[in-house]
Parts: structure tokens; sequence; C-alpha cells
């Protein structure tokens, strides 16, 4: 029975993105997936001792200008930590982190949810290094491969402000999408390079009290996400109204069966232990490094987002979907500036690139049709030269052939009849071979144009101009 006091979530979440820097955040192994077991470690990322870690300069800068693009304070000094925990995973039984002393501090997040503009406040960024990976069920045991190990992951943690299961999901996909246009993470969680813990509590409302949070892991995708807090939201809700107590847990995912399982009682800040790190000084970056990182900085994706709808009179829609990503949008722009056709340039981009994108896996980086080549189609289109359906196929022949807009029309015969000598001949073969539809669309049934249009194209083998086709038959049709 309901309690009848509404309660409201608090969620916060804490992303760990591994960087695309060539080599671990403290030693010279490479960073590099999919790697043969085992093969990339050394005595710094296995913990043996007496071996010593040194910063990864490249980590410390993709960290810098990730803070930068969120308003975050860059701090000149900061300090890593041990934050000690026994697990196989962790050879030296303590992970390099960063604790009291971040790189980062503040900042925010801006999104757009519909016409609601969105802002989620952060805490923090971090630098730290990656565990190894449990491989289980091999044989009946479990094994370790410690390629992971040392791997630099830059962690960025909210504040306790997110209030919807949709907007954490959101949030999530946002943060990919930036940190893809920096270039310093691929953001692919199934290959666990983008990986996310959610916090989650509820309060009730008017209450500024914050309830018992529990965590949840495993959670290898967007809907996952959304589904993981839903299900824990209501849980929690169950709880409550039924005069029940909320334990500190971390909860485990499982996606097949669409439920949560508890992995742990959750542990508490002091018991890991952070003290700073003594094999490491003090992080110091200088503000001239600063402003270097923030001159690589390209234009965000909100800020293209909202330009594409403004210089190109796009919709939202069609602008979010270009600006996705940034390699789709730099394909989108140059093939306006080539056709001047913004629209029509969206509309080929969005429907036949993306979905060839889709249906192969490709990278648009090696597309086989390049902004040229579909520039060449529309002006095509444009000219009169080929129709729109014809140009789908032309559009198939330059994928196969990278060949020419034009070389593929003249090589499948598809110039369009525009000339009205050759037009007006074959309506009036199609005229004189149907009387009886003549004589109803005479009669007041006009909807026959769609007939006589059908039968148009057809005899031309689809190459007919629509327009000048059009205008001929009417003046045929109505005299």
């Amino acid at each position: 029975m309901s309690s009848g006091i509404e309660y409201v979530p608090v969620i916060g979440l804490e992303v760990h993105a591994q960087l695309l820097t060539r080599t671990k955040m403290f030693c010279r192994c490479p960073a590099e997936f999919g790697a043969e077991p085992n093969t990339m470690v050394c005595p710094v990322c296995l913990g043996l001792p007496g071996a010593l870690p040194a910063v990864n300069r490249e980590a410390v800068s993709m960290a810098v200008r990730l803070g930068l693009a969120l308003g975050c304070t860059i701090e000149n000094e900061s300090v890593f930590a041990r934050k000690n925990y026994f697990y196989p995973d962790a050879p030296r039984n303590y992970q390099i982190s960063m604790y009291d002393r971040p790189l980062c501090c503040g900042g925010s997040l801006v999104f757009e949810d519909g016409e609601e503009e969105v802002s989620i406040g952060l805490e923090r960024i971090h630098l730290e290094d990656d565990a190894g990976k449990l491989l289980h069920d091999r044989g009946g045991h479990s094994l370790i491969d410690f390629n992971r190990c040392g791997v630099p992951l830059v962690e960025i943690v909210t504040l306790p402000v997110i209030r919807s299961p949709r907007h954490a999901s959101l949030y999530l996909q946002r943060i990919r999408q930036l940190l893809r246009y920096l270039g310093i993470c691929d953001g692919n969680l199934e290959e666990g390079s983008l990986r996310v813990d959610v916090n989650i509590s509820l309060r009730e409302r008017g209450d500024e009290t914050l309830g018992t949070r529990t965590e949840i892991k495993n959670l290898n995708s967007f809907k996952a996400v959304e589904a993981g807090l839903e299900t824990e939201i209501e849980r929690q809700r169950g709880e409550l109204e039924a005069g029940g107590k909320i334990l500190q847990v971390t909860n485990l995912w499982d996606a097949k069966e669409k439920r949560l399982v508890m992995m742990r009682r959750k542990e508490h800040t002091n018991d890991y232990r952070y003290f700073p790190e003594p094999d490491l000084p003090v992080l110091t970056v200088g503000d001239d490094w600063i402003e270097d990182e923030r001159a690589k900085i390209p234009e965000l994706p909100l800020e293209r987002e909202r330009r594409f709808q403004r210089e190109y009179g796009l919709s939202a829609y069609d602008a979010g979907v270009l600006t996705t990503e940034s390699n789709i949008a730099d394909y989108f722009e140059e093939t306006v500036r080539l056709t001047g056709e913004p629209k029509m340039s969206a509309n080929w981009v969005m429907r036949d690139v993306l979905r060839e994108l889709k249906t192969s896996g490709g990278d648009i980086g090696v597309f086989p049709a390049g902004p040229d080549a579909l520039a060449g189609l529309i002006d095509l289109i444009k000219e009169g030269v080929v129709s729109t359906s014809a140009g789908a196929e032309v559009f198939t022949a330059i994928l196969e052939s990278g060949e020419s807009a034009v070389d593929a029309v003249r090589r499948l015969g598809l110039e369009q009849i525009s000339g009205e000598d050759v037009l007006e001949a074959i309506i009036d073969r199609i005229v004189e071979s149907n009387p009886d539809a003549l004589e109803r669309y005479r009669g007041g049934k006009k909807q026959l144009m769609k007939f006589f249009v059908g039968q148009v194209m057809k005899e031309s083998g689809g190459k007919a101009d629509p327009v000048i086709a059009g205008e001929i038959l009417r003046k045929k049709l109505d005299g």
C-alpha cells in the first residue's frame, strides 16, 4: 500500500574513459586493445618491487583538454594518491588515482532534451590507471589478463543532480560524443573503453536530506543505464513505502535477465585508506600548458548543432543527427560547400550515407563516396540530368565502382529525358492507347492523372523528367 509520500530520484554518475594515448599511464607499455593476454606488461604495470612510475604527459594533456571543454577549473598543482584495495586484477594491491587534490574541479555538461536545456554539474575530473581484466569460466578457472593494467583513464564525476534515468542516459551519450569530438577516447562501451558506475538514492520531495545511495555496475549500454536505474528506483521506492531501510550496496546489472544482482556491501571512502603516492611528485600544470590545450579544442557538439540550425536552416533533429560524430558533420559541411544545397545535402547524408555506414560498419574517413562524389550526384539531380529516384541507383554505383556520378549515369543509361519533343511523343502514344481513361479523366476523375504519370514513367524507363512530363500531360488531358 502506498504511503502517499512522493520520492525524488537523486542520481550521480562516475564515467571512466580510457584515453587514446600510445602508452600507459605510468610506464612505456603500449596501451592497445586486443593483444594476446599478458604481452603488454612490464615491472611497473605489474607492480613488481622497486619499479617506479613516471607520469604520461600525453594523458595529462588530454585530461586538461577535457576539463577545459567542460568549463572546469584546471588546478596548477594536483596530487596522485594510492587507493588501497585487494583484488586479483590489481597486482600492486592499490590503484594510482587522485583523491583530495584532483586535476579538474567544477564545470558542467549542457545538452538539450527536446525544448529543455539540461545542465549537469560536475564535481571533478581526475586521472588514474586501470586494473587488469578477469576472465571467468575458463575450464573451471578464472584467469587474469594484465594487459589493461596501467592504461590511462579519466574519471568524470557528476554532482548528485540528475533527476531521471533518461537524463542519465542522455548525459552519458553526450559525454561519449564530447570525448570523441576531442579525439581522446573512442567511447566503445563494448570494449570497456568507456564505463559508467551509477549512484542512486531517493529523497522525499521537499526534503533536501539525501537518502542512502546504492551503486550499479556492469552497465554497458545507454539502454542498460536507463533500465538499471528504473529497476533500482522502483525497488527502493517499494522498500521505503513498505517501511524498510535501504542498505548501501553495489549491484550488478544482469542485461540478459533484466535484473539487479547484489555484488557486495558498498565500501566507504575511508575503506580505501587514501594517501599521497610517495613515488610521484606533485603534478604541476602551468598556465602556458593549459592555454596550449585550450587552443586544441574544436567546435564542440552543442555549439555546432546550434550553428547548423542557424546557418543552414536545419531542424533541431537534423542538426542533432548530423553532428553526432565530428567526421559526419565535416562530411556534411564539405558537401554543402560544394553544392550550396544544405537541405538536399542533409537528406542524402542522413538517409543514404548513414544507412550505408550502419550496414557496412564502415568509417566515413575511408567512405568510397566522398563529399565531392555526393556533391556531383546532387548537382546532376538539381540540373535535371537524373531523377531523384534514379539517384539512389547512381549512389550505389558510386559506392561499388568509385566512379564519378557523371560516369555512373552514363554507364547505367540513367540520363533523364527532358526534351519536350521526345516526351510529347511518348505522352501522345499513351493518351491514344487509353481512351477510356481519358474520357473518365475529362469526366471529372482527376485522380487518373497519377495513372497517366505512371504510364509515362513506365514507357520512359523511369527517365522522364516528372515536372516537364506533368506539364505536357496536363495540357493534353485538359485539352
